[in-house]
């Protein structure tokens, strides 16, 4: 039985913060195009960064030792102590003001904005919003909300998809191998075990196979808008609806382009909506 959220002693951590940097280097550039968009060229110091490859840099490290057992840091560092086994990335929203360029060093400052305890339909939710500003040369080129929910061990009832399928006027297929999933996680320093361990992410946490990053379809997302307008979005809301996994190809979807505004969206055969997304010039 999952112990009792005391959320007074969760929300000291509102305020909390931690500072990083990192160097945009080219091959890392080349790693993320190359699994992003099967793209091989070589970038030159000085071109912008691919868009969403903030989350490439200045990942939270810890040891095999600080691990815990779904592979992610042992919590009540900087993330709240949740006792709630299942952590998800829930959504966020991204403000780009500034490209990042290869070549950039670039500083990351993080806060816990808020920590709330909302009860759900399959038990107590617990809301962890984080807030990220990526600076290089003292200018801030992006702004990040990310929203992280724990939740308790899956009770055995199948959950009903969120949402019917949407009328669309452009469509991209993806496969979520093993392997591209394997590769995202490796770009982010992500080592949650539902991302490539498929058993624990079944019989542990259980999902019907490994477990779409929400970083990489909001990524995905990303570059989608900005293909269908020609240009980089301002804004980008996102949130999760359910989750993808590897077992089936997904579709990334959009509604026609209204009063400078694109809503997107990803899903599958079984999942109508796994990632709703709305980007903004």
């Amino acid at each position: 039985m999952t112990a009792a959220i005391d959320i007074s002693t969760l929300r000291r951590w509102v305020g909390r913060s931690e500072s990083a940097e990192d160097e945009i280097s080219i091959e890392r550039v080349r790693a993320f195009r190359a699994t992003i968009g099967g793209d091989l060229s070589v970038p030159q110091k000085g071109d912008p960064a691919p868009l969403a490859f903030h989350w490439c840099l200045a990942p939270r490290l810890s040891t095999l030792a600080e691990a815990d057992i779904d592979g992610h840091p042992k919590r009540g560092d900087f993330l709240p102590p949740v006792p709630l086994p299942r952590r998800m990335w829930a959504g966020g929203e991204l403000e780009l003001l500034a490209p990042l360029r290869v070549g950039d060093t670039v500083a990351r400052r993080s806060r816990i904005a808020d920590v709330a305890l909302k009860m759900g339909r399959s038990g107590p939710l617990c809301f962890v919003t984080v807030t990220h500003e990526f600076s290089t040369h003292g200018s801030t080129c992006l702004r990040e909300r990310h929203d992280i929910v724990y939740r308790d061990k899956p009770s055995g009832e199948a959950m009903a998809p969120e949402a019917a399928a949407r009328a669309h006027a452009a469509e991209t297929v993806i496969d979520p191998s093993p392997i591209l999933l394997f590769r995202y996680s490796a770009l982010t320093f992500n080592s949650h075990r539902i991302h490539y361990d498929v058993e624990y992410a079944m019989h542990e946490e259980g999902y019907a196979g490994l477990v779409v990053h929400g970083p990489l379809q909001a990524t995905l997302l990303l570059h989608h808008a900005a293909a269908i307008a020609g240009r980089a979005p301002r804004r980008l809301s996102y949130r999760g609806m359910a989750p993808l996994t590897h077992r089936q190809p997904f579709r990334i979807r959009s509604a026609p382009l209204r009063d400078g505004a694109l809503e997107c969206w990803t899903g599958s055969e079984t999942v109508p909506i796994g990632m709703m997304a709305s980007a903004f010039w």
